[in-house]
């Protein structure tokens, strides 16, 4: 057993002699197997035990086990107990989400803290076969029926990650049967969860208890099979994943889709996919999207932390979009305004700087560049309002007679919907707009020969 875990640790280089571990600890057969191998393979771990407070004494049963094992095996142990239904209820979650999202940033924590290289988690063959049926039956992709990969490197869930987090799973080489036989052969006892032996518990139950023995009765080398063929869709994913790389990179140039080159790939729906769904997009709304790809400039889709445009033959990706608050301008100064970059939180707005003077009247020192409005002062009076544009606003572009909705005018300068929202306007105190920031000034207020004062206006990042 020990070999086999070992020449799977090499294979696939998951944990280094010279580094240091935790090992997720449950009591259950499978964690209890996977700490006394990797302390027999000579590695440098220690035990984390998380109390979900789910199962009552049961729960303390288990806790307390795993410190009885972890005091005769001299192995250091980590407590902690989670409320788990309170943060299932408040962040409107299952249980079992509840507990991942609560366990796997406690242990990001610990692992930055102890400076372990990654946590060691129990998964084995049979969990495999079962998240391969579960994926199957929720219609999932390539990916899916691969199964449960040796390593993955967790970034951000619900609740952000002190750190990125590395999860490694020795035992995938094993089933469940060999764990519980090595187990006996070495007389090491094990707790069990009751819950795991009711089927109406959840999906993976259903599968494990009902559902499986079932194909087993069909073909006796069922779960044996399963796994092997997810071992293979790893291997084609791998070959996959390359390709839709190429295709990806051909595509997207920063945060735009080029539709007419998505339509040239092999199948333009899943490099849509392979793009949006680290945007929060769902397949369905992917499906949207692709059957939509003709729709007319401006139409937007949504995720919960994202936006996808359609502009022209492009894709446009953008987080949620916050308004920006207009700000009033009582004199003359210097004045720092925070706009509502998308989606950002309120200490990552993008951030500028406007500078209001007022200067006699000279031509040789009039600058002309889109980040400098000089207007007349005698014809705009404060205060001033630096606001996002509104809906309906008009203005004179500067060289112009007639007025013109702000919105055409960008329009024909060729803004995206997004570009126009972001937009920003600076108006007096009658709510006339006297410059379209880093475009143009209204015709109305600029400088003339019988201007005796300049008001000028300068923006900076």
């Amino acid at each position: 057993m020990n070999k086999r875990v070992a020449d799977f640790i090499k294979k696939h280089q998951l944990l280094q002699q010279e580094e240091h571990y935790l090992v997720a600890l449950s009591g259950g057969a499978d964690s209890v197997c996977l700490l006394l191998i990797l302390k027999q393979l000579g590695y440098s771990v220690e035990a984390v035990h998380c109390n979900f407070n789910l199962r009552g004494e049961e729960a303390e049963r288990d806790e307390l086990f795993c410190v009885s094992l972890c005091e005769e095996q001299h192995i250091p142990l980590h407590r902690i107990h989670f409320d788990t239904r309170e943060y299932a209820s408040s962040h409107h979650v299952s249980v079992e989400m509840a507990a991942r999202e609560l366990r796997y940033p406690y242990f990001a924590q610990l692992c930055q803290d102890l400076s372990a290289a990654a946590v060691c988690v129990a998964h084995h063959q049979d969990d495999t076969v079962e998240t391969v049926l579960m994926n199957l039956l929720r219609g999932t992709g390539i990916h899916g029926l691969a199964g449960i990969q040796p390593v993955s490197y967790l970034k951000t869930m619900s609740k952000p990650f002190p750190a990125p987090l590395t999860v490694v799973r020795p035992l995938l080489c094993l089933s469940r049967a060999d764990i519980e036989q090595y187990l006996e052969k070495i007389g090491q006892s094990y707790m069990t969860d009751s819950t795991n032996l009711n089927a109406d518990e959840t999906l993976r139950n259903k599968l494990r208890l009902e559902v499986i023995p079932l194909l087993q009765q069909v073909t006796p080398s069922a779960k044996e099979n399963i796994a092997q063929s997810a071992l293979y869709i790893q291997e084609a994913a791998k070959v996959f994943d390359e390709a839709m790389k190429e295709h990806v990179a051909k595509v997207m140039n920063g945060n735009r889709i080029s539709i007419k080159l998505l339509n040239t790939t092999p199948s333009p729906e899943y490099v849509l996919y392979t793009i949006l769904k680290d945007y929060g997009f769902s397949s369905p709304q992917v499906e949207q999207i692709g059957e939509r790809l003709d729709a007319e400039s401006g139409t937007v889709f949504c995720s919960t932390t994202h936006e996808v445009l359609i502009d022209r033959e492009e894709l446009i990706i953008e987080p949620l979009y916050k308004s920006a608050k207009p700000m009033r301008i009582p004199e003359t100064g210097t004045y720092l305004y925070h706009c509502a970059s998308s989606g950002m939180k309120a200490d990552e707005d993008s951030t500028m700087r406007f500078r209001f003077s007022i200067a006699e009247m000279n031509m040789s020192e009039i600058p002309h560049d889109k980040c400098t409005a000089c207007l007349d002062a005698a014809t705009v009076s404060f205060p001033l309002t630096i606001r996002p544009v509104q809906q309906g606003d008009r203005f004179v572009p500067f060289g112009m007679k007639g007025s013109k909705l702000v919105s055409d005018y960008l329009t024909d300068r060729k803004y995206s919907l997004f570009d126009k929202r972001r937009q920003l306007v600076v108006t007096d105190g009658s709510n006339r707009i006297v410059w379209l920031v880093n475009e143009r000034p209204d015709n109305q207020f600029c400088i003339t020969r019988n201007t005796e004062r300049v008001l000028q206006i300068t923006v900076t990042p």
